[in-house]
Formats: C-alpha cells, structure tokens, sequence
C-alpha cells in the first residue's frame, strides 16, 4: 500500500524509479491542459447558448472563436499548435473583452444575455487563474539501460504468459 505525502504547490515532484519530474506550478493557478480543458468546456457552452437563442449568432461566434483559440495553442489539448503560450495568453485576454462587449450586444434577447454572461464570467476566471509558464523539458532517466533491461523482462513475460494460455487452451480441446 503506497503512503500518502502532501507535497505543497510550488515545490518539484520527482518519480526517482522512472527519472521524471513534474513541471512545477505556480501556486493558486492551474495547469495548462486543464486551462485548454475548460477553454474547450467554455466555447461548446457559448455555442450551445447560441444554437438554443432566437437570434444565434452572436454566442456562437464568439463560443467557436474561444474553441479556435484552445486548438491553436501549443498545450497537450491542442490541435494544431501554432500559437505559442505566451501569445495565447494575449490571445485568452482580447478574446475575452471581444466576449464581454459582445454580451452587450443590442440584439441579444434577455435570456441569452445573462447565460452569455455567466459563462464569459468563467471563461475570465479559467483566464485569470491559469499557468501560462512554457512546458518543462522532461529529464532523461539516468540509468535508461534498466529501463530497456525492464521493458524487456515484462515483455518476455507477458509473452511466456500467453504462451501458456495457448498451450493449455489447445490441450482442453
């Protein structure tokens, strides 16, 4: 049975069997997967919104350009990574004042305006509280050696394992 540890934020994990270390951070934000995560969560629910108002244009514009903006970014959640995190950063904040003017758009009827507007309200928190610090390179295991020795032994193994399986299985036939 493992042992719990509390490790406080801010300090660096290291797994010493496998050779990694987590990136480290900053304390009280988030990681930026999870920023990509609910950038996604956002835009669907701004499109959603819109798909569900008389006159839909407005949420779904700006619900597809939160979704174009997470895809573009060089996170682990995004699709084409062209968009470095610092850039996005920039990017997150203009496409949020874009969304906030554009939930006092004139022809928005009553309902649509205060769900967009509880949503831009995440969408600014999810902004406000995340990590943009750039991905950390991942250590190389010092021994890689015992790594190939171990993948080797678990794979002759699994491969004895099945062997047996198929020998018992042909001779119950």
């Amino acid at each position: 049975m493992a042992a719990r540890v509390r490790i406080p934020l801010g300090v660096p994990v290291t797994i010493a069997s496998v050779g990694l270390t987590t990136g480290v951070v900053a304390e009280g934000k988030r990681s930026f997967w999870l920023h990509q995560a609910a950038e996604y969560v956002v835009g669907g629910a701004l499109v959603a919104t819109g798909l569900q108002s008389p006159e839909p244009l407005v949420p779904t514009v700006i619900g597809a350009l939160i979704a174009l903006n997470t895809a573009c970014a060089d996170g682990p959640l995004g699709a084409f990574r062209r968009v470095s995190r610092r850039l996005h950063r920039v990017l997150d904040w203009l496409v949020l004042a874009v969304a906030i003017a554009a939930s006092a758009a004139p022809n928005l009827d009553e309902a649509t305006r205060i769900v967009m507007i509880m949503i831009v309200i995440v969408f600014a928190v999810v902004v406000w509280r995340t990590d943009y610090s750039p991905k950390q390179p991942r250590s190389v295991p010092s021994n890689p050696s015992r790594a190939d020795d171990l993948g080797r032994q678990a794979g002759r193994l699994a491969g004895r394992a099945a062997g047996r399986a198929r020998d018992k299985w042909r001779q119950s036939r």
